[in-house]
């Protein structure tokens, strides 16, 4: 029984890393018109100095965000522009792309 529990652990956690990097992923669209749920987080709420980009300092407030920081820096500056993170995001799977102030 216990040798089950490391495989379903591991498949667990993998599913977990795949989907969230696609849950940050959101159409483009009038982020003003829709509402933000209490707890979910937007690209603008990460952004702190406002240059529309995200530094390793200001993705590590997002856990989730910070585990893929380094693979979604496609070209390694230490800062993740929409672009990029719209285009890792594509590569995961998922569609659309972060918006200022939509969720991630």
């Amino acid at each position: 029984m216990n040798n089950v529990r490391k495989p379903l652990a591991g498949l667990l956690a993998l599913g977990f890393a795949v989907a969230t990097p696609m849950a940050f992923a959101q159409d483009a669209g009038d982020a003003a018109a829709q509402p933000q749920a209490q707890g979910q987080t937007s690209w603008s709420d990460l952004d702190a100095d406002g240059d529309g980009n995200l530094s390793r300092e200001e993705a590590a407030a997002m856990p989730q965000l910070a585990s893929v920081f380094d693979q979604a820096d496609s070209d390694g500056d230490g800062v993740l522009t929409p672009q990029e993170y719209q285009q890792y995001a594509q590569s995961q799977g998922a569609g659309g792309q972060p918006q200022q102030d939509g969720d991630l």
